[in-house]
């Protein structure tokens, strides 16, 4: 069943993070995630989302410094990447959540050290998660000097591992990289393990745009997608009204109109 997660650090972003939690809930979304939900211990987050029905859909194992996007990459931070990521681990495990995202990060220095390290931090975050029952994702992200900045490159980089990581495919970094997000998606959804929408340009709620969302849902839909679908965009107006088009997405979306999230709407 696929679940309408709501991205917390995007959404509902001026209210505390805890009040996040019910706010999503209450304009009908099924999960929630954020890239580092720390401030609220693990116990207090999962009986937080116990009470609301809420899933919890992705993390990431440590953003580094403002800027930094991540620190997979980065040469001479392997100590401080991989505390975090055992920190995140944990954390995910405590909550119930199946994925981790270590973000690739800004290259400053070196392209090809940077590729090095970044192989080398996956491979052991691989072997990190052997036996926890929580998967890697990795996402192309067209911030200027990210090291994973294609989808060309995500996917050559997840069969070179043999595909034991999951890709989380991105709407509007696709449009950004002039892809068909439709077709890609229809081309590769074996791929996916979590999905992000945001509209382009603007990065606003869907509608906002060019993407052809009806085009995109009949893709994932068709291609019987269960994982989740992260909504990470910058609301336009206030999210109660942004929010609105989910009961159409549930309408189309097998699956999604049946998870209850234990509030009155």
């Amino acid at each position: 069943m696929t679940r309408l997660s709501a991205h917390i650090g995007y959404l509902y972003a001026d209210v505390p993070l805890a009040d996040r939690l019910a706010a999503a809930a209450r304009d009908g979304f099924t999960a929630v995630e954020h890239p580092g939900p720390y401030e609220i211990p693990a116990a207090e987050m999962r009986r937080r989302l116990d009470d609301l029905g809420l899933g919890f859909s992705q993390i990431t194992s440590g953003m580094g410094r403002e800027g930094e996007k991540g620190l997979a990459c980065l040469k001479g931070r392997e100590a401080e990447f991989r505390a975090g990521f055992d920190r995140a681990l944990d954390y995910a495990q405590a909550i119930g959540c199946p994925y981790l995202h270590p973000m690739a990060g800004v290259v400053t220095g070196g392209w090809l050290d940077a590729g090095e390290v970044y192989r080398t931090n996956l491979g052991w975050a691989l072997e990190h998660c052997e036996g926890t029952g929580v998967r890697l994702l990795v996402e192309a992200i067209t911030i200027p000097g990210y090291y994973m900045g294609t989808l060309r490159a995500a996917a050559e980089l997840q069969d070179a591992f043999a595909r034991r990581f999951d890709l989380l495919f991105d709407s509007y970094h696709a449009a950004v990289l002039g892809e068909d997000p439709a077709a890609w998606v229809a081309a590769n959804v074996d791929r996916i393990g979590h999905v992000h929408i945001a509209d382009h340009p603007g990065r606003h709620e869907p509608g906002t745009g060019r993407i052809d969302f009806s085009a995109l849902l009949s893709a994932l839909a068709g291609a019987g997608y269960g994982g989740a679908i992260g909504f990470e965009y910058i609301p336009s107006i206030p999210m109660a009204e942004s929010a609105r088009f989910l009961s159409r997405w549930k309408r189309l979306l097998p699956g999604a109109s049946s998870l209850s999230t234990g509030v009155t709407q």
